[in-house]
């Protein structure tokens, strides 16, 4: 039987572990819950004789210190998605195992990826803007010209978990799609309805501009000031992803000309600053990223752990496991 120590404050367990993924976690053996993720004398009190640890946002440092009390630890399940805060190179030098739920928050990043989308397509942003102004109405109509999504050019710039979902929903509604991503292989981009091309001309050619690549060294401010002016007049940039992705200051720089649109979740600094220059421009949407907020979402990060869990103790492969080669490119 299974000694799971399970890390999360009260409110989190409540939002991502259903009566349904506990009950799961408890037929496995002894479930031990933690509310304070932050407190590492308590963890490491409950760590010996601990197999599994469900990790959380606020996660305690992985440290040689807090690891010398797991002498039985052979797996972490994060209950969310980044690692990068809490995992350290002892987890590996000791041979645990790393798992996490991220895949949960594809569908529904990539959902907000397509309302956005059709935001900037139709300028809903612009005449929403103009009325909440109290514009009048001839004024509030003065947007640049509407376009429906299909056989509208859609530039999906990176191949990653979130953007298959993506590209997905936007082939299904008609739109040309094209895709890059230097990973991304003809036979696949076939098998996804995308053709491959490079990332100048998918930024020349395309009525809107998804992100969706990941962190990696490589990828910050892929998209500068060069990238940004070969984007049509009229033509949107889509961020739901990371603001690591983009040149912000220059971002700023071309959307104050009111050239282009954005839709923005995800910022340099969060929470975005009242006094953000952002805040003030008509032809910019912004959340305070929520892209991944949904409840099924959540609750789905904790059916994937319990599944995680149930295929290592029942010693078959892991769906999501993370390679410390893997965690070690992600920036």
């Amino acid at each position: 039987m299974t000694r799971t120590l399970l890390v999360a404050t009260p409110s989190f367990r409540e939002m991502v572990f259903s009566a349904r993924s506990v009950s799961r976690l408890e037929r496995l053996g002894q479930l031990v819950v933690l509310d304070d993720p932050a407190d590492a004398g308590t963890l490491m009190a409950a760590l010996p004789e601990t197999e599994v640890l469900i990790t959380s946002w606020g996660a305690t440092p992985l440290t040689a210190e807090v690891l010398d009390h797991a002498d039985r630890l052979r797996l972490i399940a994060h209950s969310a998605s980044s690692v990068k805060h809490f995992v350290t190179d002892e987890v590996f030098r000791r041979g645990i195992r790393i798992t996490q739920a991220g895949q949960a928050m594809a569908r529904p990043v990539a959902e907000v990826s397509l309302a956005f989308t059709l935001a900037m397509l139709h300028r809903i942003h612009r005449f929403d803007h103009a009325l909440y102004r109290g514009a009048a109405w001839r004024d509030a109509i003065g947007a640049p010209p509407q376009h429906g999504i299909a056989g509208s050019r859609i530039g999906v710039v990176g191949a990653s978990r979130t953007g298959v979902e993506y590209i997905a929903m936007v082939v299904a509604l008609g739109a040309d799609v094209v895709v890059y991503d230097p990973y991304l292989t003809d036979e696949r981009a076939a098998e996804l309805g995308v053709r491959r091309i490079d990332l100048d001309e998918l930024l020349r050619t395309s009525a809107v501009v998804a992100l969706h690549a990941p962190t990696l060294p490589e990828t910050h401010e892929l998209i500068g000031a060069h990238e940004l002016a070969l984007m049509p007049d009229g033509s949107s940039l889509v961020n739901t992803a990371r603001s690591w992705l983009v040149d912000s200051d220059a971002l700023l720089a071309e959307l104050q000309t009111g050239r282009i649109d954005a839709a923005l979740d995800v910022f340099d600094e969060e929470p975005l600053p009242s006094d953000s220059p952002l805040r003030g421009l008509p032809n910019v949407l912004l959340t305070p990223h929520r892209a991944a907020g949904t409840v099924e979402c959540y609750l789905e990060m904790g059916e994937i752990v319990a599944s995680e869990i149930e295929r290592y103790a029942s010693g078959s492969p892991l769906q999501y496991e993370l390679t410390e080669a893997a965690l070690a490119r992600m920036a």
